[in-house]
């Protein structure tokens, strides 16, 4: 087999160890679906992309977990693109340089922000918010109890436990407090109610597992809300920072009125991977208002790490 490079970036994040760590393979042509599910398993991380030539866009981007492939997701679209940039394989033209890339889910644009000939940011596109299954007052018990909480920890909000996508379905869970949020361990979680709760709000089976907890207490005072995603269908005990998830939460954040909504665009900074070391900072964008939301857009940083190369 030939030698394939491989960079490893931190997501999310303008710290290095922090946010979110992605494997990007830049030049992937070559490399079948079982070799790629082999190499994401060996690289161990929430997400590795593959990058081919695209006839659609500007480029293919194929993206693996360690145990199945997904059609999007956030931070490998945010990472990758800012790594293409940084090993010049964008065109950089200040303020801001447009890329297409072709996903599962279709064909989308990413903004790159360029600040002195560097990529500051990169902005993603979602889908249009799509609201689903909302619920009931049984199933949020049973969430509460698989995630080792009160059962009042979620329903005191008086937010909806609801099934919300920009791209993917996921599931929110508003819980009362920081503390509350803060003390849920991943690795007790019960993952086969989860999973139940989650076959029962989302029959057509278009989720990829991922749950999502919020609180509008944070740790950081510029933030507006604290998060923590667990997936364990999918080999992902907790994520550090995703970005697919907090394209939905912006979404639902707006739609139920959980912060204030300042139209035409709601900005919403969030913070995910307090609790696992791994801060992450993720800036929301949300047009329109409550029953009329067109756009949601994702943003954050990246820094490089490590650079490498694959061969057998």
């Amino acid at each position: 087999m030939p030698d394939y490079s491989f960079y490893q970036v931190d997501v999310f994040t303008d710290q290095p160890f922090g946010g979110n760590p992605l494997a990007v393979f830049p030049d992937a042509d070559g490399l079948d679906t079982d070799t790629m599910q082999r190499i994401a398993r060996e690289m161990n991380l929430s997400e590795t992309t593959f990058v081919f030539p695209s006839t659609a866009a500007d480029f293919k981007v194929r993206i693996f977990t360690p145990t199945r492939e997904m059609p999007f997701a956030g931070h490998p679209v945010v990472g990758t693109h800012w790594l293409l940039a940084q090993i010049g394989r964008v065109k950089l033209q200040a303020p801001r340089t447009t890329v297409r890339f072709e996903l599962g889910v279709g064909v989308r644009s990413a903004a790159l922000e360029v600040v002195n000939g560097k990529v500051e940011r990169v902005v993603m596109d979602h889908q249009r918010p799509a609201f689903y299954e909302t619920a009931t007052a049984d199933q949020s018990a049973r969430l509460a109890k698989a995630l080792t909480l009160a059962p009042e920890a979620i329903s005191a909000t008086g937010w909806p436990v609801r099934v919300v996508s920009s791209g993917i379905r996921q599931l929110f869970v508003p819980v009362r407090s920081l503390q509350e949020v803060q003390a849920i361990n991943a690795a007790g979680l019960d993952a086969g109610a989860l999973a139940e709760v989650f076959a029962e709000l989302d029959p057509v089976k278009r989720s990829n597992g991922l749950l999502m907890v919020l609180t509008r207490e944070t740790v950081d005072p510029t933030a507006h809300i604290h998060t923590r995603a667990f997936a364990p269908s999918i080999g992902i005990a907790e994520d550090p920072a995703t970005g697919s998830a907090t394209g939905g939460l912006g979404a639902y954040l707006v739609e139920h009125g959980v912060i204030p909504v300042t139209p035409p665009t709601t900005h919403i900074v969030s913070e995910q991977g307090v609790e696992m070391g791994r801060a992450s900072r993720l800036t929301i964008e949300v047009d329109g208002t409550p029953g009329n939301l067109s756009m949601v857009r994702v943003s954050g940083q990246a820094v490089l790490l490590i650079e490498g190369t694959l061969h057998w």
